[in-house]
């Protein structure tokens, strides 16, 4: 999902959102005392595997309101880039069948001011933080990877490599060469865990990944958005000012899947997987192709509460299934004809 600044507002519009008085708080479903939620996905340790998706939570501190964001398995926070963005125009989201189109253009306040102003809030958080950068060349990458990770706090940085509602966004995203010289310069600048966020806008993602590998990353993301675009038949214009935007939501949860499970066959790294999750079952499914974390976005737009039910549902799932460790779920989609445990177990 590409970033996007709207946020839930504290007037409680938004379906769904609880009250201030009303955050989510936990509860033990039958069981649940037993289950081990805990993982480690590219050398973070997170108590649980559900993060947010960066571009679609904001700098965090615009959830508080909503729930206990020390909940979270991981904090990702919209991409950030070496100077402010005002984004595209509006309009730039639009609803669509099981989903929404955006095309907001990494609108954001810069690496300086997220260092100065929204950085000291989320030091105060007990979850990991990732923090997602974008770049317009390689060495902008290198630059940007250099400055996050030589901030305290920070546990991991996810390359936005793929945004398609930027120019050139995709590029480094739809190029192995490119993918790799990328990932490698950001492997240069920094200790911290590596971990790209790879497009489903391409012919094989498989081979994306293994640049990707091969360049020294930690991790991976899959997947961002698909390039949609919507008509008003009425005005003959598209619904968009950008003309085209990124599809997210549950309609590309399927895509999101396969993609997970393809690339789960054809590297060693773990994935944070994401596309469309909504429930604890759909956060399941992903793990069961191969995913070691999940990353909730677009569900969060509808319920703000969003990512602590996704942990509660998994929590749920595990208690009723007698899975003690969620570590045990890896992987392990029976796919006829092949082994029932992806080659990556993701521990």
């Amino acid at each position: 999902m590409e970033d996007s600044s709207h946020a839930p507002s504290p007037s409680g519009r938004v379906p769904g959102a609880a009250s201030r008085e009303g955050k989510t708080e936990g509860r033990e479903p039958r069981g649940a005392s037993s289950v081990n939620l805990a993982v480690e996905f590219a050398g973070i340790r997170m108590p649980n595997p559900v993060a947010s998706a960066s571009g679609t939570f904001g700098y965090a501190k615009e959830f508080e309101p909503y729930l206990d964001l020390n909940r979270l398995g991981a904090v990702v926070v919209k991409t950030i880039t070496r100077l402010p963005r005002p984004g595209n125009p509006a309009p730039r989201i639009v609803e669509t069948p099981a989903g929404m189109l955006n095309a907001i253009g990494l609108q954001n306040v810069g690496v300086e001011a997220f260092i100065r102003e929204k950085l000291p809030f989320l030091r105060t958080l007990t979850p990991p933080l990732i923090v997602n950068v974008a770049g317009e060349s390689v060495e902008d990458f290198r630059e940007l990877v250099k400055r996050i990770g030589d901030q305290e706090g920070v546990a991991g940085i996810e390359l936005n490599v793929s945004c398609p509602n930027v120019a050139g966004g995709l590029d480094f995203s739809t190029d192995p060469t490119l993918t790799h010289r990328v990932v490698k310069a950001a492997r240069e600048a920094t200790h911290l865990p590596i971990i790209p966020k790879l497009s489903p806008n391409v012919t094989d993602i498989r081979s994306i990944a293994r640049a990707a590998e091969d360049a020294g990353a930690d991790g991976l993301s899959l997947i961002n958005t698909l390039v949609g675009m919507a008509i008003d038949v009425r005005t003959r214009r598209p619904k968009i000012a950008n003309a085209t935007g990124g599809l997210s939501g549950p309609a590309i949860r399927p895509v999101a899947i396969r993609m997970v499970w393809q690339v789960a066959q054809a590297v060693r790294l773990p994935i944070l997987g994401m596309g469309g999750i909504v429930t604890g079952e759909d956060a399941v499914e992903f793990l069961l192709a191969g995913a070691t974390a999940v990353a909730v976005g677009t569900a969060s737009f509808i319920d703000p509460t969003s990512v602590v039910k996704v942990i509660e549902g998994l929590r749920d799932y595990c208690a009723a299934n007698g899975i003690t460790e969620i570590r045990e779920l890896v992987g392990g989609a029976r796919i006829p004809g092949r082994s029932a445990t992806c080659p990556r177990s993701g521990e």
